[in-house]
């Protein structure tokens, strides 16, 4: 590692000490877990679609069909993939909103456990 590059992670690594977490911009981490959740959400239709796809050129072309079972099983399994990710997202969003919300002073009120 050179020695710039160890001297600004060393200054990155004090500012970040410097700040207590009731500084941390909970409302920005919630828009990039929003962000990220989305594209999981994108991620999940798309390879849904390709699954879809394949699975109908599968049946149309019997020669290849082994060829186009495969890809059918892989973008599935992606789907499934994406899916879990953007759902992991959607918690993290939910937990950075829940932070925002404790820091700025505002009650969450939970009736039904």
């Amino acid at each position: 590692m050179s020695e710039g590059h160890h001297h600004q992670h060393h200054r990155d690594h004090q500012h970040h000490k410097e700040n207590p977490a009731s500084e941390i911009d909970y409302k920005k981490e919630e828009k990039h877990h929003k962000h990220k959740e989305h594209l999981g959400k994108l991620g999940a239709v798309a390879a849904g679609a390709f699954a879809l796809h394949e699975k109908r050129k599968a049946k149309k072309d019997p020669e290849h069909a082994h060829s186009h079972k495969i890809k059918e099983e892989i973008a599935a399994t992606v789907a499934v993939g994406a899916g879990g990710y953007a759902l992991h997202e959607h918690h993290k969003k939910k937990e950075a909103k829940k932070k925002h919300q404790e820091a700025h002073g505002k009650k969450h009120h939970h009736f039904f456990h």
